[in-house]
């Protein structure tokens, strides 16, 4: 198999050919990772690759021999390091396969590396000391965004059709849009975080993935949902496969649009002009769309710090740990300004204020399920601009205090964090670009609680009227097939 074959092939097509025989899972690792060597010295995305002991039956899961990168945070794989993209945390090996690992592995993936994440995936770029930064495959001066930024730059450039990410604030949809990717971020409780924990920053992070195409990420959502013994809770199972939900007709939907995000940022001139082609195209799909008023349920300045207190009380408790169980010290040497920032100010928390802020989850998430009463889905961009230079949401961090710089972080993306901390299920999906710079433009649907399966239809039904499968970017390992070439010198 060759590169340009390769690439033309979705995960699931990947696997249809390897249970057909027609190639080896041996075979297809080898062209991936032939494509990450094409790939990666011009994005940056992936911190390490490793021989895989997995050998899958061809035929005998739905992903059978499919390559597989896994983000280096929220994931444990036996014997392999997870260093959190921190200083912190270099050299921590992982004990024991997590949850989620096993059952990747039983859906027949081969995980033969893990992928870049800012330190403690506390950002949304992937810029991390530890690492260099993640380039944006679309153009290598721009961020992939966080902080799933390195699977999304390497689902991107054609290493993988699909990868393991994180959603805490928007860290699946906000890279998945600046790369031109579909990514869904489930239900609270869709997926286990077991055993380490039962849920992460307070039920505001969930498992998933990037992928290049709607079935990918349908096929390896039903692989990995469902409660694990000791689950604090979970999601009620869905009435079909998700797999199944792609092909099925969404039906006309009432569809409520905010195209101005809460907080008074105002959505750029480009991706208005983004969101209102994708308001045409879902009208001649014969959807009901119309503008909508979407209440928080407190301002926004009480929104942010509210998150700004569950976030780095958890990061605290996190940062102790490490330092505690590495004998390092919390200090620059250490940490990032804007990770050691948020410690400080998350050691100040009270334990009335973060009771507080869970009080506050609970008025958003109730104020939100009142528009969904009103409405099947929900639109906004998925963010207010296109994708930012390098550097740009980390300048000045060091004069930023804890809060400050968490403020500047959802001013940046002020779309998706209220569907993290309501907990329903949210996708970007690109169905259109730029048209000066070309650049993918992501547009959010959300949707009520445990409604995946109605994202589902809607994401397929508009990967069919709008297809982006045919979009590559600038550095694509496409191209180290032929004559152009792969990427250009950085």
């Amino acid at each position: 198999m060759r590169i340009a074959e390769y690439v033309s092939h979705d995960a699931v097509g990947l696997a249809e050919l390897v249970a057909a025989g027609e190639v080896s899972p041996a075979e297809v690792e080898a062209v991936a990772r032939e494509a990450a060597q094409a790939v990666d010295p011009l994005i940056n995305a992936i911190v390490e690759t490793w021989p895989t002991d997995d050998r899958p039956e061809p035929g005998s899961a739905p992903l059978a021999g499919v390559p597989f990168l896994i983000k280096d945070i929220g994931v444990t794989m036996a014997g392999r390091r997870m260093e959190l993209g921190s200083r912190l945390a270099a050299g921590h090996v992982a004990r024991a396969d997590s949850f989620l690992m096993r059952r990747f592995r039983r859906a027949g993936l081969v995980t033969f590396g893990r992928t870049a994440t800012p330190e403690l995936a506390y950002g949304i770029t992937t810029e991390p000391a530890f690492h260099g930064p993640t380039r944006n495959p679309w153009d290598p001066g721009r961020s992939a965004g966080g902080s799933s930024g390195g699977a999304a730059a390497a689902v991107a450039a054609g290493v993988v059709p699909v990868a393991h990410g994180t959603d805490a604030a928007g860290s699946l949809r906000i890279p998945a849009a600046r790369t031109g990717l579909f990514a869904l971020k489930s239900t609270r409780g869709r997926v286990s975080v077991g055993p380490d924990a039962d849920e992460v920053l307070g039920g505001l992070a969930v498992q998933g993935c990037v992928s290049r195409t709607v079935r990918d990420s349908a096929v390896l959502l039903d692989a990995v949902r469902g409660p694990e013994p000791g689950d604090p809770y979970f999601a009620a199972e869905p009435p079909r496969p998700y797999a199944e939900e792609v092909t099925r007709d969404p039906g006309r939907l009432r569809i409520g649009v905010l195209g101005q995000p809460w907080g008074g940022r105002r959505t750029t001139a480009p991706v208005a002009d983004a969101l209102a082609r994708t308001v045409a195209l879902l009208e001649s799909l014969g959807h009901r769309v119309t503008e909508a008023e979407v209440e928080l349920g407190v301002d926004w300045e009480e929104f942010v710090l509210a998150n700004a207190r569950q976030w780095t009380a958890h990061l605290t408790a996190t940062v102790d740990g490490l330092a505690a169980a590495f004998d390092r010290p919390v200090d620059l040497s250490t940490l990032e300004p804007a990770t050691l920032a948020g410690y400080r100010y998350g050691q100040r928390i009270t334990g009335a204020e973060f009771v507080t802020a869970l009080a506050v989850r609970n008025r958003v998430a109730r104020s939100l399920a009142r528009s969904f009463a009103a409405y099947d889905v929900l639109l906004t961009p998925t963010l207010p601009e296109l994708p930012a230079p390098l550097g740009t949401p980390v300048r000045g961090a060091e004069a930023l205090d804890g809060f400050g710089w968490l403020r500047g972080l959802f001013d940046h993306a002020p779309f998706s964090a209220a569907f993290n901390v309501a907990g329903t299920p949210a996708m970007s999906v690109p169905v259109t670009v730029d048209a000066a710079t070309g650049l993918p433009v992501g547009a959010q649907f959300a949707a009520g609680f445990g409604r995946e399966g109605l994202l589902f239809r809607l994401a397929g039904q508009l990967e069919q009227a709008s297809p982006w499968a045919g979009r590559t970017p600038r550095v694509w390992a496409g191209n180290a097939a032929g004559s152009a070439p792969v990427g250009s010198a950085l």
